[in-house]
């Protein structure tokens, strides 16, 4: 993997250890030399991945709408910083930079893009590794929607197997590097219930 998107929150949320895990992935990204590409800004979980990856030396490409440079700030340190005018621009011009993508604790803008990469993911536009760094349980409630739209019929197994998650930056960036997209498709027939 060469690089990799990182979508997470504006805001550093109500615990240090969201900062602390989120500037551990930049730098863990910039060591195994891996770029980062994330949404442009210094606020937040934003600016700390970015920073993490660039104080290690490492490349970093940030994608914001043109609305959004005064709300979000952009970040002037980058590698690269390309402006789009729309947020699903910023979204496709991600996924176009990315080898897979690692999803940090956020609000909703965090939870809209992650999930149309992995519902791109299960349509089978891309084959790309869609992961959550499920720092202090932050996703656990999530993983167990997701559980219960398996057990309710509205999600194969196999697509929910697509997401990948750990609590551990090394182990999630491991398993991102083994992931092997599923061959079938996502449509549920009458016999798979």
């Amino acid at each position: 993997m060469k690089s990799i998107t990182v979508f997470c929150g504006s805001s550093f949320g109500s615990d240090d250890i969201y900062k602390e895990q989120a500037t551990l992935l930049g730098q863990t990204l910039a060591k195994q030399n891996i770029q980062l590409v994330y949404g442009g800004a210094i606020t937040g979980l934003m600016g700390a991945v970015a920073d993490g990856a660039l104080n290690a030396g490492g490349k970093v490409i940030g994608v914001l709408p043109h609305f959004l440079q005064s709300k979000e700030i952009a970040h002037k340190q980058l590698t690269e910083l390309i402006l789009v005018e729309t947020m699903h621009e910023r979204k496709t011009k991600m996924n176009d930079l990315c080898d897979g993508v690692i999803v940090l604790p956020g609000g909703y803008g965090t939870l809209e893009e992650f999930f149309e990469m992995i519902t791109w993911a299960q349509l089978g536009l891309h084959k790309k590794p869609i992961a959550i760094l499920n720092i202090d349980g932050f996703y656990d409630d999530l993983i167990r929607l997701v559980q219960t739209m398996v057990n309710k019929g509205f999600l194969k197994q196999i697509n929910r197997d697509m997401l990948l998650m750990s609590d551990d930056v090394n182990e999630l960036l491991e398993m991102m590097k083994n992931y092997e997209a599923p061959t079938v498709g996502k449509w549920i027939s009458k016999d798979e219930i």
